[in-house]
């Protein structure tokens, strides 16, 4: 077929482009890219369209163009993530996404072997049923999976581990006859003379043959379903060396069993013990990595069981159960004592204490009333509340985080693409390297029957499975186990990056500070009292909407004064209210209003409160206090990131005296005040060419362009819907100290994916060569193939034993 048949055009929204010199580096640096034949930018449309081969390296092109200073985005046809079917090993996870790639259907696929799926993008109008066809014939069978609120990952543990476990016992039931017999015998003497003496030599390898073929076509014939088509597509995978290793120690002891004519004298030795034992630790080893897996993967299964099942809709004055799927936004849906919320909603009346523990991380109830928000998942107190659903399924917020979650645990991060390219040429070497060892041992050896256990045994202790999950099953445990925590990752970028940040900066508003004013304190002169003072105040306030006015009302209902009544009232925009109470002129408002309305305000020292004056007529009555209080744990996650060796600064668009008392109180070095949201970006950009690593975070409501300049954007979760889009970590409680659990995640993660490699490669370099001989050749010992056997099974199954430890992991 000729070459240019392959070549493939894909779209990419280009950031950042200006000029035409920004036109000719982003096309350069796409050129330079592996796979990429050629590549036009459009300054106009600002676009790109990049002619691609079979080398193509879509994670490899992201990497290139954030370095050049030109991100890219795919554009264009649509979405899909689908359950890939018969992925074993690291090895065939990489041929699943060169088949899925080398598609015209398909724009870009990314395949994840630890969550066994693909999130792949279709070109506009491309059959999804073609790829479904072909993927069929390549041998890794893929299924559109649903929206997460209508399903769960078919991945599941009982979908998964219960087969498994069945074949394992089946095999091991089958499997022990076999090896007592053999080994038996040669651990035991007396007991191999008795077998001799009892039976004779043909009649204990027939029931030998029998067993071990019952144990290779019963739970083994996995092994040969996809491990032999895979061989005869030239694209041998981890099944294709089991398939060789246990069915060559199978035909080997067949053969010596039926026409030991045949073989030499000297090698008339029967190997089906280490054929079924082989099978048998393989099942063990693939059932308990499937029973880890889906440990690591909890965390979605526990999002997805906070939502009831019905929910109880009010029409008409009637109650009636509904399944979810029947709400819409609008109804009425009433929520009784101990109940869990059905989907987002505004309670319309009733009063309770909702607990929020299991989405926020907070663990104290939050009291709600009519107009509070609720979100789906969480679960009632001991009141009543009818409210009015406001999103519903996938619009929820626990549809979105649930989203989230498994968005950041199918992301890829750039050292598995080289993983990946390795783990395809693994098994064709591993090949190659048996057949050169038992070649080698058969022709030059001293004990050329021992060429079958060479072969054998470096075919089944090869591992390309504990590769392919080091990666994938570290960020499966890490990122769920941070969704518990209250810490979503929305880029997987951000999992990596977040471990290399040096400077973190901190909006002070909302993110610092519970983003709304409050009265701190009560100054009363000697005509006044403080009780009265407040109910003054309070009055004149009550038809204000202005949010001092709103903390006075509140200061004055939290201590059972009811605001004194007012006759007139009008509003001096930037000054204060002018109120009429009691037949009196009541004025109040900032310093500078009441001095030029005649009234003698005496000095006093603000400091990083706001002052608002009382004056009655021309008395002065004395001032309220309010500032925005911070957040309880705000110190905490200061120290938490200063410990860390983390630099903290705060950006804000406040004044310097509130922004300098905040930095002052939390032990922030670096204050920058009344920044507006471009000058925060251009401040985070310069600390970025300053070769600092900076994080932002902010409440996301008016953060958007600085989250997207920092090298991780932090958005706190309060402020939900537009927190969710701006950030590439989202903090679900709104708590700063989930800052530092954020990093800690990160850290930890990528230290746990680096001791995975670690485990993976080092094991493959040092026992292919014991397996090929290499202790033999040194006056050591062979290794046996049921050790190879345990060997392989136990490397998977610790990859992802070590990936749980990060389940452990606890808040900042």
């Amino acid at each position: 077929m000729p070459r240019d048949t392959q070549h493939k055009t894909r779209r990419y929204a280009v950031d950042n482009l200006t000029c035409g010199g920004c036109v000719a580096r982003a096309e350069a640096a796409l050129a330079a890219v592996p796979g990429v034949v050629s590549a036009q930018v459009n300054l106009a449309t600002r676009r790109a369209d990049v002619v691609t081969d079979d080398g193509f390296d879509a994670t490899a092109l992201d990497a290139a163009m954030r370095g050049a200073g030109y991100p890219v985005q795919p554009t264009g046809g649509r979405e899909l993530r689908v359950a890939v079917a018969n992925m074993t090993c690291g090895g065939c996870a990489s041929r699943a996404e060169t088949a899925l790639n080398a598609l015209p259907e398909v724009l870009e696929a990314q395949v994840n072997l630890a969550l066994k799926r693909a999130d792949i993008r279709l070109a506009e109008g491309a059959d999804l049923a073609r790829v479904e066809a072909a993927m069929e014939a390549a041998g890794y069978p893929v299924t559109p999976l649903d929206a997460p609120e209508t399903t769960s990952d078919p991945d599941t543990p009982e979908d998964e581990t219960a087969p498994l476990r069945r074949a394992f016992l089946w095999a091991a039931a089958l499997t022990l006859p076999v090896f007592v017999l053999e080994m038996g015998g040669h651990l035991v003497p007396a007991f191999h003379h008795w077998q001799m003496q009892a039976f004779g030599t043909f009649p204990l390898r027939l029931v030998q043959f029998v067993l071990t073929t019952a144990v290779l076509f019963g739970p083994g014939r996995v092994f040969f379903r996809l491990g032999v088509p895979a061989l005869m597509k030239g694209a041998p995978e981890m099944n294709s060396l089991v398939v060789l290793g246990a069915g060559a120690a199978w035909a080997w002891s067949t053969v010596v069993t039926f026409a030991p004519q045949i073989i030499p004298e000297t090698g008339r030795f029967v190997y089906f013990e280490a054929a079924a034992v082989i099978v048998t630790l393989i099942l063990l080893g693939r059932w308990l990595e499937g029973r880890a897996r889906g440990q690591a993967g909890a965390a979605i299964r526990g999002l997805m069981a906070l939502r009831p099942d019905t929910a109880l809709r009010v029409e008409n004055g009637q109650e009636t159960e509904v399944p979810l799927s029947e709400l819409r936004r609008g109804d009425l849906v009433r929520l009784k004592p101990g109940g869990r919320v059905a989907v987002d909603g505004e309670v319309v009346e009733g009063e309770t204490y909702i607990d929020e523990a299991m989405l926020t991380g907070e663990p104290l109830p939050v009291a709600k009333r009519a107009g509070d928000p609720v979100t789906a998942g969480t679960v009632n107190g001991t009141g009543t509340l009818l409210y009015r659903a406001t999103a519903v399924g996938a619009d929820t917020v626990l549809a979105r985080i649930v989203a989230m979650v498994e968005d950041a645990q199918a992301t890829r991060l750039p050292v598995q693409s080289l993983i990946n390219r390795v783990t395809a040429i693994f098994v064709p070497v591993v090949l190659v390297i048996a057949l050169l060892a038992a070649g080698a041992w058969l022709a030059f050896g001293p004990e050329p029957a021992k060429a079958l256990v060479i072969g054998v045994s470096v075919l089944i202790i090869a591992c390309p499975c504990a590769m392919g999950l080091a990666t994938p099953v570290s960020i499966l445990a890490g990122t769920g186990r941070a969704a518990e925590l209250g810490v979503l990752f929305r880029k997987g970028d951000a999992l990596q990056d977040l471990s290399r940040v040096t400077l973190v900066a901190f909006d002070k508003t909302g993110t610092l500070t519970e983003g709304r004013p409050s009265v701190t304190a009560i100054a009363p002169t000697n005509d006044c009292d403080e009780a009265t003072l407040l109910t003054l105040a309070a009055g004149a306030e009550a038809a204000s909407e202005h949010p001092l006015a709103r903390a006075i009302l509140s200061e004055a209902r939290a201590r059972g004064l009811t605001p004194a009544r007012t006759d007139r009232f009008e509003a001096v925009t930037g000054g204060g209210v002018v109120a009429m109470i009691e037949g009196e002129t009541l004025r109040l408002g900032s310093r500078a209003f009441l001095e030029a309305e005649g009234v003698a305000v005496p000095p006093t020292d603000p400091g990083a409160a706001t002052e608002v004056h009382v004056a009655r007529g021309a008395l002065y009555l004395g001032h309220l206090a309010l500032s925005d209080k911070l957040k309880p744990e705000a110190a905490r996650a200061i120290a938490a990131l200063k410990a860390r060796g983390v630099t903290v600064a705060l950006l804000s668009g406040d004044a310097e005296g509130p922004v300098d008392a905040v930095a002052r109180e939390l032990g922030i070095d670096e204050a920058h005040a009344r920044l507006s949201p471009a000058a925060k970006r251009e401040q985070v950009a310069a600390w970025r060419k300053q070769g600092l690593k900076v994080a932002f975070v902010g409440d996301g409501l008016n953060d958007a362009a600085v989250l997207a300049e920092a090298d991780v954007g932090i958005a706190l979760g309060t402020g939900t819907d537009v927190a969710i889009e701006a950030g590439d970590v989202v903090l679900v409680s709104g708590a700063p100290t989930g800052v530092a659990t954020a990093m800690e995640v990160s850290r930890r993660t990528l230290r746990n994916i680096a001791q995975n490699l670690v485990w993976a490669f080092g094991y493959n370099v040092a026992l292919i060569p014991v397996a090929a001989g290499l202790l033999a050749l040194l006056g050591g010992p062979f290794l046996n193939p049921m050790l190879a056997a345990g060997a392989m099974a136990a490397s998977s199954v610790l990859v992802v034993l070590n990936a749980l430890r990060l389940r452990r992991m606890e808040a900042a």
